[in-house]
């Protein structure tokens, strides 16, 4: 048996007793229903920050991208800008749902958050999630008004979904704005969605996510079966890392996704890119909005900020 720390043994434990469908069972909009009264229950509170406003982004076909926006302080000092790409699956996931832990973020780096609501599938299939955050992107580093003051570097950052958007970003973007690319952080990233073997069956069921879900995801976010191998859908499958930012991966030891996660930051540091590579023994996916609930993942949070704030301060 696996090792599973305690808290993450007792929020199993009651998901497990919980009556009703799994969430591959569900459609799409009961899931984010699910997703949302998780979070209520599971997350800490927000803390307070100097700002925090929702603003809109221009998106690459005439839409808007909403997006929240987090500062640390009022000053309008020149300084970098972490973009937050939150995850569910490019299916389920908002604002709402990972409003603490941005403020978090933004608080302990002392740093301009802004978290992108970037549109979801299967309303808005691939690359749908992934042209939105490029536009956003490029627009947080010509330094809008919106942000508060000049943009000198962005660090793409997410977890799951948003970590394979947070790779995809850096592997198109890197030496294409007008200012750098500092370091990118990818948290439980999806990077390949051929990935059957390994942790995906490992903990293929009763650790939060699961195989199924992962299907379900995909089934809803890719049109076609050759959309998996597109680099924009598994950026592990890209044919060089070479000259990516100094990156930090999370990875939880629970996780059907650890592999991908660990085989990205393998290609990285074999590539030669400064990399900072942290596992959470004992940890489940999703577990940096389950603060609440999982108490040691704070911890894991914070450990992950302290690494990410070194690569941010050698750039």
């Amino acid at each position: 048996m696996p090792f599973v720390r305690d808290d993450v043994q007792m929020i199993l434990g009651m998901l497990s007793a919980q009556p009703g469908p799994a969430m591959h069972e569900m459609d799409p909009a009961s899931a984010r229903q699910m997703m949302t009264m998780m979070g209520s229950m599971a997350e800490r509170p927000r803390p307070e920050v100097a700002e925090r406003r929702d603003i809109a982004i221009p998106g690459p076909h005439g839409h808007a991208v909403p997006a929240r926006l987090y500062r640390a302080t009022l000053a309008t000092d020149a300084a970098p800008v972490l973009l937050f790409f939150h995850g569910g699956g490019w299916v389920i996931g908002d604002l709402e749902i990972y409003d603490s832990v941005c403020a978090e973020i933004c608080n302990t780096l002392g740093m301009t958050v802004v978290s992108v609501d970037y549109r979801l599938a299967p309303e808005h299939r691939f690359p749908a999630a992934t042209e939105d955050c490029l536009a956003a992107t490029r627009w947080v580093a010509g330094s809008p008004a919106e942000i508060g003051h000049p943009v000198t570097g962005v660090v793409p950052a997410g977890d799951s979904a948003g970590g394979n958007l947070a790779a995809v970003i850096s592997q198109e973007l890197q030496g294409q704005l007008p200012v750098p690319i500092i370091a990118q952080w990818l948290i439980y990233p999806a990077t390949d969605m051929t990935e059957e073997k390994g942790s995906m069956a490992e903990f293929a069921d009763g650790y939060l996510l699961t195989k199924a879900s992962m299907d379900w995801f995909n089934g809803h976010y890719l049109s076609a079966e050759s959309d998996r191998l597109h680099r924009w859908a598994s950026p592990l499958f890209t044919e060089s890392l070479a000259g990516q930012p100094p990156t930090l991966v999370f990875t939880c030891g629970l996780d059907p996704l650890r592999d991908q996660g660990r085989a990205y930051a393998g290609r990285l540091i074999a590539a030669g890119v400064r990399t900072s590579f942290r596992e959470a023994a004992g940890q489940i996916h999703g577990s940096i909005t389950l603060r609440g609930a999982i108490p040691s993942a704070q911890d894991d949070l914070h450990a992950c900020l302290k690494d990410l704030k070194n690569l941010i301060d050698e750039a």
